[in-house]
């Protein structure tokens, strides 16, 4: 693609993530908005004006044949992988939001569609690119921690009547799948991006606050083996009163001990490494354009910008599907112990 050729976009789904995408194509030098589309019609969205195409299907945007580049679905989760696949179809690179789909199985059609026809899929998982993740990747990859022995992941948020509306699509599990799949799979995929994949999962799941709301747990103790080496927990909850608690991973090793916490782990709490000190980090949350994201989604313009380079050809896919797939596989594999 042309060094001076701006990327053509489109975003599917205008909600809350929606609305944060369309900002961060729209602020990049590099790209261009060309259409949105949402199933509401445009004037019950509260989306800016951005004099740009709008449909209120998938299929009448596609059918359109605006020259695309790049479609980004950010629709429920239990349509991400069939929109994708349609995408691809179509010859378009396509970006998911998280999770790229709500099985395994559907996860491998896109991840054959993109094969069959060419184009990448950019998973999103944008927890990668803030400051802490970086760091503590390459104390893993450097093996400056040596062995290790165990991991904790502890994600408890909270998620009450604010957020769980009736008649939406969130609590339903056809279309929101459950707890790990909408809440926590950004940190799954951090765990598997550090110490690869695992096994002899056992868990215990509970309902705490959620019965009259949702078709799935709150809460859940999940406790595995590596299968590189070391053991791990996982323990979650969106039954937290009032606010988010944390999202944090603690790490033991043979040479030293790191804990990453903060609400949505952006905070390196504990590094505690014999003979090693911790250089300092970027803020996590740096001052921008993009002011009113908070947390995780203040890392999405890095979405964007590495869709840009891949397709220009600077660098590669972040988290390609493949990843994607891994990530719904072992939350797929954790539910099984429901």
């Amino acid at each position: 693609m042309a060094e001076n050729k701006k990327i053509r976009f489109a975003v599917v789904g205008c909600g809350h993530i929606g609305k944060c995408h369309v900002e961060m194509i729209y602020g990049n030098a590099e790209s261009e908005l060309v259409a949105l589309c949402d199933e509401k019609p445009q004037s019950e969205l509260g989306i800016e004006n951005y004099g740009v195409n709008f449909f209120q299907s998938i299929e009448e945007l596609l059918f359109a044949d605006l020259n695309l580049d790049v479609i980004n679905i950010c629709t429920p989760n239990g349509l991400h992988a069939d929109q994708a696949s349609l995408v691809l179809d179509k010859g378009i690179h396509v970006v998911i939001e998280k999770p790229i789909g709500l099985s395994t199985e559907k996860c491998q059609k896109v991840i054959d569609k993109s094969v069959a026809n060419g184009k990448h899929v950019f998973a999103v998982m944008q927890n990668r690119y803030s400051p802490p993740s970086i760091w503590i990747k390459e104390v893993i990859e450097q093996k400056i921690l040596g062995n290790i022995f165990m991991v904790q992941l502890n994600c408890y948020w909270n998620r009450d009547s604010r957020y769980y509306k009736v008649g939406g699509w969130k609590g339903t599990q056809e279309l929101d799948g459950g707890t790990l799949y909408t809440q926590f799979s950004h940190f799954i995929d951090i765990m598997y991006w550090l110490f690869g994949d695992i096994e002899n999962i056992q868990g215990r799941f509970s309902d705490f606050m959620h019965k009259d709301s949702t078709d799935f747990e709150d809460s859940g103790i999940v406790s595995f083996d590596f299968k590189l080496g070391g053991m791990g927990s996982l323990n979650y909850s969106t039954a937290i009163a009032t606010q988010n608690l944390e999202s944090s991973i603690t790490i033991i090793g043979e040479n030293g001990s790191v804990k990453i916490g903060g609400q949505y782990m952006n905070e390196v709490e504990i590094c505690n490494i014999e003979g090693y000190k911790m250089p300092k980090l970027p803020d996590a949350n740096p001052p921008n354009d993009y002011g009113k994201y908070k947390g995780s989604a203040a890392n999405h313009h890095y979405i964007i910008q590495n869709v840009i380079d891949t397709l220009k050809g600077r660098t590669n896919v972040t988290t390609n599907a493949e990843e994607g797939l891994k990530v719904v596989d072992i939350i797929e594999r954790i539910y099984q112990k429901r």
